[in-house]
């Protein structure tokens, strides 16, 4: 199981900073060798399920992750989202957070527990620097692209 924490502040309002972190189709955008299905299509609720297909033909697998807290950032209150990851070969949870920043800024949290299945612990120091490396310049890409 690897833990991950990312954490940034971008000059953006909150519900930007939220509206920008929260598309899921985006996300396949910023994550190479990936496409993301939402079901049903927006707007995203408790119960969505975000569907990531990531790698080529024969060598690609599902990462379903069903929304199980969806708390968007309301008259400057932070915002919060739960992602279960429901799959066959990832599993976990994810948290996005949006917390108001100094000087107008929003502060952005992802965390991640992240197992994959069939994989030994032993291999927890590759994945983690891994996953930290691909989500952490996922999530800049997507805070920087309106």
């Amino acid at each position: 199981m690897a833990n991950i924490l990312l954490e940034r502040t971008a000059p953006l309002p909150l519900d930007e900073a939220w509206r920008r972190i929260t598309r899921w189709r985006r996300h396949g955008d910023v994550v190479p060798l990936t496409v993301v299905t939402v079901v049903p299509p927006e707007p995203t609720r408790v119960g969505t399920v975000v569907v990531a297909r990531s790698g080529v033909g024969p060598l690609s697998f599902e990462d379903p992750m069903e929304v199980t807290v969806w708390q968007p950032p309301r008259d400057g209150a932070p915002g919060m989202c739960r992602l279960e990851k429901r799959g066959r070969v990832v599993l976990g949870w994810a948290e996005l957070e949006v917390w108001p920043g100094p000087g107008g800024r929003t502060r952005v949290v992802w965390r991640e527990e992240i197992r994959i299945r069939l994989l030994p612990s032993l291999f927890d120091g590759v994945l983690r620097p891994s996953a930290r490396y691909v989500f952490g310049r996922a999530l800049n890409r997507l805070l920087r692209w309106p």
